[in-house]
């Protein structure tokens, strides 16, 4: 490993598991959620901190749309693992409707559950019309949205009174965290006091401006009295460095799906992808997934310890999209191997 000027080592922070329960080719949803608790049962055993669920629709490869629901699921199946959303796309609904959810999460499993928010559609215009109806929300009201939000979840004392209330919701503490792949939700984070999650896993050349600008805006809150930022980071492990890079040829072809504007769901590995894509969408999945972390053990905890002595993150959260679902598992146990998250 290269000498660096390291401030924090990857046992001295937490690591948490993205799940975006990806529908196999040949597969079904139903097999998507089974391998989600299965994935989610041994990231509690492995000692992970937390396990989110993204939020998209109109998605053939992506099973977590009714994001809530799933996490009832995860959470059902697991016992001390912190479940939540990453994220709830607050734009396509009703805040009182998610005070309500979570709320009702909360409630069975109390201390357990974790609301991330983001402010982009998590699918296409036409399917965010559906979603949305006659609400005509662009996400430019959601710090708006998010303060009615936050409210549900206090007291009718500390708001002096309300007609609408959430319940359950109204009077839990439910940890809120903003999701953001610019600088918006940076920004907004910083000014609340609330912790931040960037999505580095698509978005790498935004992070560092993105972590700065939290930090620098960041004023203390009754939540947190410094800045808490945690990066999300698609790792895909193996025992050897040539079966990684294979296995993450799945996660390439989805995203040269989607460029391609053909999403379709999680396909097989292949040995190469030259025979797939041009040279210009070689370089254009080389920049949104250019953070990517793929090899073997050795190779993987270099590159970890590099990504986070740039970020100086106090949180990673893993994203690993494989399609064979033993080789996914063995990918994030590796990563925990390297990360001591069994103290």
């Amino acid at each position: 490993m290269k000498e660096t000027t390291k401030h924090k080592q990857l046992r001295d922070i937490k690591f948490s598991v993205l799940d975006l329960s990806p529908i196999l080719a040949g597969g079904t949803a139903s097999d998507s959620f089974k391998n989600t608790l299965s994935l989610a049962q041994h990231a509690e055993k492995w000692g992970y901190t937390r396990y989110w669920l993204a939020e998209h629709h109109n998605m053939p490869g992506i099973a977590s749309s009714a994001t809530s629901v799933v996490i009832g699921h995860v959470a059902g199946g697991t016992e001390t693992i912190r479940v939540g959303s990453g994220g709830i796309m607050l734009p396509n609904h009703a805040p009182l409707v998610i005070a309500e959810q979570f709320g009702t999460l909360e409630s069975l499993y109390p201390g357990r559950i974790d609301l991330g928010l983001g402010r982009a559609p998590g699918t296409d215009q036409l399917t965010a019309h559906a979603l949305r109806r006659d609400r005509r929300s662009d996400g430019q009201d959601f710090p708006e949205q998010l303060e009615e939000l936050r409210n549900y979840f206090k007291s009718s004392e500390a708001v002096g009174g309300r007609h609408v209330r959430a319940i359950p919701g109204e009077g839990q503490n439910i940890p809120v965290w903003l999701l953001g792949s610019s600088g918006f939700s940076a920004q907004l984070a910083g000014r609340l006091g609330l912790p931040f999650a960037f999505a580095s896993h698509f978005s790498p050349d935004n992070t560092l401006p993105a972590l700065d600008l939290y930090r620098r805006s960041f004023t203390p809150s009754d939540v947190l009295d410094k800045p808490y930022a945690m990066v999300g980071v698609n790792v895909i492990a193996a025992d050897t460095e040539e079966v990684a890079r294979r296995l993450a040829t799945s996660m390439q072809q989805q995203f040269l799906n989607l460029i391609r504007n053909n999403p379709v769901p999680l396909q097989p590995p292949v040995d190469s992808m030259d025979e797939l894509w041009s040279p210009y969408e070689e370089a254009a999945l080389q920049q949104q997934l250019g953070s990517s972390i793929i090899g073997d053990h050795a190779g993987v905890t270099e590159k970890l310890q590099d990504f986070l002595d740039l970020t100086q993150a106090d949180e990673m959260m893993v994203n690993a999209q494989i399609y064979d679902h033993q080789a996914r598992l063995r990918s994030f146990e590796i990563v925990a191997e390297i990360a001591s998250l069994k103290k």
